[in-house]
């Protein structure tokens, strides 16, 4: 069966880096900042979470918290008793153009009980985030971005994202297209094409593509090839060598792709980026 995270994690991986392992009481707010996602998991505890604007979410078990992209939120407990939290920052390879995080909605609350597959790596994780053993920053660091790749085989298995790539990537049928425009940006691939990599007719291919994941095949070809780009000019590589990999015929061809999806030249964007 082909792995339906594999190439999107080959490019666009996560890291994660412990920061909160313990009791937390009262109010505790977190500004959301630095182009980083959080990873929350409360052991035990009643939680209320507030973000700006919106109702609050009263967690009373076991629960994980993930934002995938900055946001502020609060966290409201006993102002005694409190409650057991193992948080993490989560940065995206690719930051803000990272089209895993970008697919995602800006909160996702999960009891841990609906992690079934996830019980053993959790209780290791928690043992760990409240033990002091040697090595204990490195191996929580590795279980939490485990974790993360776990929750993200869970929603596209359970159905839970609506739209967009992740919920493509649930489609038994549609599933197989994204996978060979991931695996292969370069390739100048037709509808047609991607339609037979679906084993669907070309017109039920293009309107089910639409809707599950709202946009054109063509347009989330260009957008892969273009955060393809992205995250190679953020390592330093020149846009020259870029071209022949996601499938452009010339370095004018690719610039003029590249602004007509992002607003503006690579040059421009790139310098945009360290300001």
């Amino acid at each position: 069966m082909v792995d339906r995270l594999a190439a999107l994690l080959d490019y666009f991986s996560v890291t994660a880096r412990a920061f909160h392992t313990g009791t937390l009481c009262g109010i505790n707010g977190l500004n959301g900042e630095d182009d980083l996602g959080q990873l929350h998991l409360i052991r035990q505890g009643a939680v209320e979470i507030s973000h700006s604007g919106t109702p609050a979410v009263h967690i009373t078990e076991p629960s994980l918290l993930f934002y995938p992209r900055p946001l502020a939120h609060r966290f409201i407990t006993d102002p005694e008793s409190g409650a057991d939290f193992a948080c993490a920052n989560l940065s995206f390879d690719g930051g803000p153009n990272n089209p895993i995080a970008a697919a995602l909605p800006d909160f996702i609350c999960l009891p841990l009980s609906a992690l079934v597959s996830s019980q053993n790596l959790l209780n290791l994780l928690f043992e760990e985030a409240f033990a002091q053993n040697c090595g204990r920053q490195a191996i929580l660091d590795r279980l939490f971005e485990v974790i993360v790749i776990q929750l993200l085989r869970h929603l596209m298995e359970e159905g839970l994202t609506q739209i967009g790539m992740l919920a493509g990537m649930a489609h038994p049928r549609l599933r197989l297209a994204l996978i060979a425009i991931h695996e292969q940006p370069a390739h100048d691939w037709s509808v047609e094409e991607l339609a037979n990599q679906a084993g669907m007719s070309r017109s039920v291919f293009a309107k089910s593509f639409r809707e599950r994941i709202g946009s054109t095949p063509a347009a989330y070809l260009q957008n892969w090839r273009i955060s393809l780009v992205q995250r190679a000019l953020k390592q330093g590589l020149p846009l020259k060598l870029l071209v022949d990999e996601v499938g452009y015929g010339s370095e004018a061809a690719l610039s003029r792709a590249f602004k007509a999806c992002v607003g503006s030249s690579p040059r421009e964007w790139l310098k945009q980026q360290t300001l």
